[in-house]
């Protein structure tokens, strides 16, 4: 029942998110970490503004406690990268978030955190689940204790470390810069958590802010807490009509971020990492390589390249990312879908963050986010990305996967390839250096096709053909 994806284990609500597989996810961990001799340091959790999220922890404190386990339970709804950013600075071997991050309303979940502030690794997340297994196999009750009892007995501490967090995001920033450039910035947190500590850093900084959305909303105003451009049109248009300075936005556990510019366009994930890995090259003056996944634009390939760096590409999941990273020394890392980190701050993913080395971005040099992308496209060409996603049924799952992995088929193309790639899903490199790919979701039942093109209609035609040819 319990089963870990590329973001954590995440499963709709009353299904297989339950009370009793909280408990055997706590049971489970609890005996990881006594087979590891690292219980009596104990572990933090965290919770997000997703239904019964912070009844969760609770849950989970009453399982820990019976295996003699204490916990620091961050008792306000906090953003996921300050989880990391604890376990990292206080030198824990293990947290945890009570989040389903992007996912649609119905879902929740747990993401667990290892020493370093990272993602746990699929060796990590594959013991978790035979601990789990081996638990339901011996057919014994799961022991727990009332979660007054475990209060009571000094087993759960109640904190929030926020403050050190943000002290941690300020030192990082140039904020004299910001103070100096009067910006005017709205914020939609889409009903999530990232909204206290934005605001309280922006305010900080002497900037004008607007809000929107930063109600709590466990369904997240009817729509998914990803900041994509279909759930951004308001904030496009509030920074329109308001003539702000950009809007940005993070989804439900603010680790991923979205930016709208000075126009009112949408700028993609993709965008917003060329534009800060350019930033950190040109204007700061940083060198070292950048890191990508397999779904992300190769602009980042051309622009490394450039300044005489390299640009490595992994699976889709941050762990990748951030091991890369740390191997290779790159200065920036991201995904396609809003994730990104720098150098020098946390492990993982952090929407506060990123948001924040945007911001500053605008108030150093001086131009606004449409200028600097004019600027980018100028000196590197112009791309488009084209992103579907198509669910199917378990069965169908497994037709599919023949198809593409084991009979190894792909539609006829016409454009000339120049290699074919199995590290994660089915990835076609061209010779004129557009791609595309198909592979399934880590988090989701969809199968995902990403292609990067130099024009819209060419994209569409590639993507179309593997439409054609998995009949979806």
């Amino acid at each position: 029942m319990i089963k870990f994806g590329t973001g954590g284990w995440r499963a709709v609500i009353g299904d297989e998110f339950t009370r009793a597989n909280i408990q055997l996810l706590a049971k489970a961990m609890s005996d990881k970490m006594k087979a590891e001799h690292v219980e009596k340091e104990g572990i933090v959790i965290g919770y997000d503004r997703r239904f019964l999220s912070k009844e969760a922890v609770k849950w989970a404190c009453e399982g820990f406690a019976a295996e003699g386990i204490s916990v620091l339970f961050v008792n306000r709804s906090s953003p996921t990268p300050l989880i990391m950013y604890y376990v990292e600075k206080h030198s824990m071997h293990y947290g945890m978030m009570v989040t389903a991050s992007h996912n649609p309303a119905i879902y929740n979940g747990f993401k667990v955190f290892t020493y370093g502030g990272r993602d746990a690794n699929e060796e990590q997340t594959l013991d978790i689940e035979t601990y789990a297994t081996a638990i339901e196999a011996s057919g014994e009750p799961i022991s727990y204790i009332d979660y007054a009892d475990v209060k009571a007995q000094g087993l759960v501490k109640e904190f929030n470390p926020i403050n050190e967090y943000l002290d941690n995001i300020i030192a990082h920033i140039d904020m004299k810069a910001i103070r100096d450039s009067g910006l005017h910035v709205v914020l939609d947190p889409m009903y999530g958590v990232s909204q206290v500590a934005l605001k309280t850093i922006l305010l900080t900084a002497r900037c004008e802010i607007d809000l929107i959305h930063e109600a709590h909303d466990t369904l997240f105003g009817r729509r998914m807490p990803a900041p994509s451009e279909e759930s951004l049109s308001e904030l496009c248009t509030y920074v329109r009509e308001m003539e702000c300075d950009l809007g940005i936005a993070t989804d439900g556990d603010a680790d991923r971020l979205g930016v709208i510019d000075d126009t009112g366009k949408y700028l993609q994930a993709n965008d917003i990492l060329v534009l800060l890995y350019y930033y950190l090259l040109k204007y700061k003056g940083w060198r070292g390589p950048v890191v990508r996944n397999v779904a992300t634009t190769h602009v980042l390939d051309r622009m490394a390249a450039s300044f005489g760096e390299k640009c490595y590409e992994v699976p889709v999941g941050f762990k990748h990312i951030s091991s890369k990273m740390e191997e290779s020394g790159a200065i920036l890392g991201g995904e396609s879908s809003g994730g990104l980190t720098v150098r020098g701050h946390i492990n993982g993913k952090d929407g506060i963050y990123a948001a924040m080395l945007l911001i500053e971005m605008v108030a150093v040099t001086g131009k606004k986010l449409s200028e600097l992308s004019r600027e980018i496209k100028d000196k590197y060409g112009e791309t488009c990305m084209l992103e579907y996603s198509f669910s199917f049924s378990p069965r169908r799952k497994e037709e599919l996967r023949s198809l593409l992995f084991m009979d190894m088929q792909l539609p006829d193309l016409e454009e000339p390839i120049d290699h074919v790639s199995y590290l994660d899903g089915v990835k076609v490199y061209f010779k004129n250096g557009g791609w595309i790919i198909a592979r399934f979701s880590g988090t989701e039942p969809l199968l995902r096709i990403f292609c990067e093109m130099e024009s819209r209609e060419e994209g569409q035609k590639q993507c179309d053909k593997f439409r054609e040819l998995l009949d979806l």
